[in-house]
Parts: structure tokens; sequence; C-alpha cells
């Protein structure tokens, strides 16, 4: 399928979030042999169309990817009617979208085609978008299930903490050195994943130190804020032996006479062993979560110790609650807080698009329906940017986003394109 090639094509490409150039030279080449215009704004979003011609569809995606390895080229595998990637992310979040949308290039539709840039670190094309467009119905390609027509997604807000304090302390009580690493769990994304139960590695990591009365001389993890860590590293001293929350962890005492070290403030391990992470609210109505908060990542520099979090809600009102008590929590324990990345809910919306979407899948898969999801989509921001145009989002089954089980399955990309195609037809 052209689809599936296009996308192993593009997968070549560098994509991580930061990286623009050489995707947008290739989405240059590509329009110009297929007779289309390109334009790139100062924010290195890419607006695609036929001149001279009548569009009220534009069809959206981010061209950007999740790379747990800063820099690494995805190796596509094929295997059990899934697209996987070998030791790292695949990028079918949100390649297969852009996929789809230079496969129509390539038939000639007369729509327009919006790639934007770095939605994984904070939707900031979309939020910093410089074109007008002249569609007034946009389909956003960056949903994850087959099946569903997301009409609705939560709003986020990513929360900051910096704790610089220490002390020396002489050890007169000959505690000894240990090293402690969790690597290899299952990661996922913050949003769709934050409910299904997976080991968070810094949640892990604080419950051994905590309960061996120890004291912290150094503690990283995480790879991505919208991620859920699969990884963490720590050093302590302690009278006796921590024990491991996980089968991953591994312990190593160092062998070394530590006459002097330097103990991390208390409030770190405090903050991180008691801290509510996770599900904060679940609206049984829309079937989805409605408030969660994500301990993404610690950091450990000589400005001091940094811990990153990425809270969500379904709800504006709920997500200022959630990022009060985050920020009030930090501070308890000794933390200078800062706030970056807030982005609104999407409130649920049902128009004519929508239900005309609705009834062309249908076609294709009998049982689709509408709903809402608990991940940032950039549909909130262009709703308010463009107040009259009508959004919903699709996307074929991506099992796994931001995480190196991510795998894309192959005929759930054809059905949908098949959705695409009969949507742009009658637009």
């Amino acid at each position: 399928m052209r689809v599936i090639e296009i996308f192993k094509e593009i997968t070549k490409i560098p994509r991580c979030s930061g990286t623009f150039e050489p995707f947008i030279n290739y989405i240059k080449e590509f329009a110009t042999k297929n007779n289309y215009i390109c334009k790139v704004d100062s924010a290195n979003n890419i607006l695609c169309y036929k001149e001279n011609t009548k569009i009220e569809l534009c069809l959206q995606s981010h061209y950007d990817m999740v790379c747990l390895e800063d820099g690494k080229i995805p190796t596509i595998i094929e295997e059990d009617g899934y697209l996987k990637a070998k030791d790292s992310t695949l990028g079918a979040d949100n390649g297969i979208g852009c996929a789809y949308m230079l496969a129509l290039m390539e038939e000639g539709e007369s729509v327009e085609l919006l790639f934007t840039s770095d939605e994984e670190v904070g939707l900031i094309g979309a939020n910093n978008i410089e074109f007008e467009l002249q569609s007034s119905k946009m389909l956003n390609l960056d949903s994850e299930a087959q099946g569903e027509i997301c009409i609705g997604c939560a709003g986020g807000i990513d929360i900051f903490g910096i704790n610089n304090k220490g002390e020396y302390l002489k050890n007169k009580d000959h505690k000894k050195l240990y090293e402690i690493t969790i690597d290899n769990l299952d990661g996922g994304h913050s949003g769709v994943d934050i409910d299904k139960n997976i080991p968070n590695a810094l949640k892990l990591m604080a419950k051994t130190i905590k309960e061996c009365d120890s004291d912290l001389l150094d503690i990283s993890g995480g790879e991505r804020i919208n991620s859920i860590p699969k990884s963490a590293r720590a050093i302590i001293v302690s009278h006796k032996r921590p024990q491991p929350t996980h089968p991953n962890m591994e312990i190593i005492e160092v062998d070394t006479n530590t006459q002097h070290y330097k103990k991390l403030d208390e409030g770190i391990i405090n903050f991180l062993y008691t801290f509510s992470n996770g599900v904060r609210g679940y609206d049984k109505e829309l079937g989805v979560v409605l408030s969660s908060i994500n301990l993404a990542i610690i950091e450990n520099s000589i400005e001091g110790l940094k811990i990153s979090l990425s809270g969500r809600s379904m709800d504006n009102d709920e997500l200022k609650i959630v990022a009060a008590e985050t920020i009030e929590a930090l501070k308890i324990f000794g933390f200078e807080v800062t706030t970056n990345g807030k982005y609104p809910a999407w409130k649920p919306t049902h128009s004519d698009f929508t239900a005309e979407v609705l009834k062309v899948y249908k076609e294709v898969i009998p049982e689709a329906t509408l709903n809402a999801i608990h991940a940032g989509l950039e549909c909130a921001i262009f709703k308010a940017k463009y107040p009259n145009i009508d959004v919903c989002s699709v996307g074929p089954n991506i099992y796994f986003p931001h995480s190196h089980r991510e795998e894309c399955e192959i005929s759930s990309v054809i059905k949908l394109y098949d959705v695409v195609q009969k949507v742009v037809k009658n637009f």
C-alpha cells in the first residue's frame, strides 16, 4: 500500500522534536513534484495546497515524533500484521497521519495539508501558527484508535520544580554507598496509558530509597515530559541494604570508603515518595480519565535537582486544581516552581461535520463511535485560533506510543485511509 511505503520513506528522515529542516526540505520537494504550493511559517509549520481551487477541508498532522534517544532513526520491522521499530519508538504518532496526507497529495486532491511542528514538546507549532486557512472543516489525523472519532481531548500543563538545597556531611556512622538502577520498564504515553497500571520508574525508586532510611546523594530518570518513565538511577548511603521494589531493579554496594558526602535535601525524596501520581479523576459518562498527573523526569545538575511533571484534564477548571495542588506540594517540600506548555481542554462538540464523518466511517467500520480522549490534541488550539472551523480527529490503531513498544496495526492503517479518502471526496 502506498501509505505504508510513504511512512517507511519519511521514517528515514530525522523527525525528533526540535528537528525541522530535513522534513521541510522533503515536503517542499514532494509538493513541487505534485504541483502543490508549499509554504513554511516562522514556527516551522508547513502548509500545502493546490492553487486556484476551492478548498473546504484541511487535513492536519504533526510531523515531529518522540525519540527516547535523541536523533535515533527508527528501524522498521513488520511482524504479525504490525509495524514496529527495533529498540526505539516507531513514530507512527503522527507519521502515519503525514503519510496519509502525502498519499492524498499524490492523488491530486483539492485540500489543505497542514503539517505542524513540535507537537510532542508542548504543541509549539500549533500555538504559533501564522497561516490563514481557507477551510471551514479540519480533519486531524493524530488519534490512535480505529473506530473512534475524537470530538474532545484533555488540556495540559507542564510543571517544573527545582531544589538546590543540600548539606555536606561526615560519614561518622560508616554508612555504606549503594547504586540503584531500574530500566526496561514498559513505559507509555502519559495521557492515554496513564490508567493502565504501567509502573513508574521514579515512584519505584522513591519507595526503595525512602524505606531503607537513607541519605540521597543523586537521582535521575525519565525520558520525556509526556512519557511514563521507564528508567531511573540513584546513589544513596545507608546503614541497611535497600530492597528492590521491582524485578528490574538492580542494587549494587559500591566498594569505596566514603568519608564525606553531599546529602540532597530531604524534601526531594519525601515529595517523590508521598506524591499521588497517576489518575486523579474518571469521567464515567465519557468512559475516559478526567484528570491525571505524571511524574515524568528528574535531572540533577549544578543548578539543583529538577523535577518535571505533566498534568492533564478534560476540564479546564479541573486542570487548574491539579496544577495548584501539585505546585503547592512542591513548594511545601522546598522546591521553586515554574510552569510551561499550558494548552486548553477541547470540550466535546458535535457538528454537521462530525455527523458526516461518522456516517462515512460507519460505511467502512459499522461500530464507529464519537468519543473523547485523555491526551492533548492540537484541535483545541485550532478551535481557539479559527473559531468558525469544525474539527474532529481520527487515526488507526497505534499502541504504546512514546515507548519502545510502539506498534501500528497495518490492516487498521488501510481501513482508516479508506475512511479518509471518502471524507475527502465528500468535501
